[in-house]
């Protein structure tokens, strides 16, 4: 049978997405049922307790696969986005009831209010690339069909969202907080800033670095130094990292080491990966 990756497969010992029936063994098989995501940002875990290591997260809009609903409150799911598998809490963040997704949002971040007014508390916080449905649009904010308003000149027409210039969207991420597991404005790790950055490009990109590196990577053809980099190259780097050229000589990164998204030079980033592959130390 194939060695089947965990993190985009649905299966453990016990139970099994229907799908994979004969590929994989487990004790019960299920057919997944679509549910849709109405909270702004939610953790994405890689165990079913509260306490377990962010994996990933899944934004507002987002569609999922659930293939278990346990007694807790926590479910099993897989998201429809970047085929990611975890747990999600399902209290208040998940309908049955799916929206016709027009519209995305084109700010960083923007709040969801309770009132078309900017002074009310918000009730949600939604960022860069969710997708929404409006229904109203009352001065100058806009209604959600979810319930809330959201100011309008932070979202458009998902037709005219996309930016092709992943760099540049990759640039508005600058100072933006290292966060493992994170793929919002509100705090990325490396591969989730590549993802973002390639998502609002109209590009299909998987979520770990590792993943990347197999749909995009292919080996130098010379000695790094030698390189001829280009805008836009993405650049892969032992143990798990990636990052973006912004030039020849520059790389924009979502970094442990400083722990925000930050513009290098190349010769840093590959001196200090370096000294960590010497050392032995893990790293993201």
């Amino acid at each position: 049978m194939p060695d089947l990756d965990p993190r985009i497969h649905a299966f453990r010992p016990d139970l099994a997405d229907a799908s994979l029936r004969g590929t994989v063994t487990a004790i019960r098989y299920t057919e997944p049922t679509m549910r849709q995501c109405m909270r702004g940002v939610v953790p994405l875990l890689a165990e079913p307790a509260s306490n377990a290591k962010q994996v990933s997260q899944i934004r507002y809009g987002e569609f999922l696969d659930v293939f278990e609903t346990r007694v807790d409150g926590i479910a099993w799911v897989q998201n429809r986005t970047d085929r990611y598998v975890g747990y999600i809490p399902v209290e208040d963040v998940l309908i049955d009831t799916i929206a016709d997704l027009s519209h995305r949002v084109q700010a960083l971040q923007t709040f969801v209010y309770p009132e078309p007014d900017m002074k009310t508390p918000p009730l949600d916080e939604l960022t860069l690339g969710s997708f929404i449905q409006p229904v109203d649009v009352m001065g100058a904010f806009t209604k959600l069909a979810s319930g809330g308003y959201v100011f309008s000149k932070h979202i458009a027409h998902a037709t005219e969202t996309t930016t092709p210039d992943y760099v540049f969207t990759a640039g508005r991420m600058l100072g933006r907080p290292y966060l493992w597991g994170g793929r919002t404005p509100k705090g990325l790790d490396c591969s989730g800033l590549v993802q973002l950055a390639l998502e609002m490009a109209g590009i299909d990109c998987p979520r770990d670095s590792d993943q990347q590196r197999e749909a995009f990577g292919k080996p130098l053809s010379c000695h790094w130094r030698d390189m001829p980099w280009r805008r836009g190259d993405i650049v892969f780097f032992d143990p798990r990292h990636v990052g973006i050229m912004t030039g020849p000589d520059h790389i924009i990164n979502a970094s442990d080491y400083s722990m925000t998204v930050m513009v290098e030079p190349l010769t840093e980033i590959v001196k200090r990966y370096e000294s960590i592959a010497a050392a032995g130390r893990p790293s993201a």
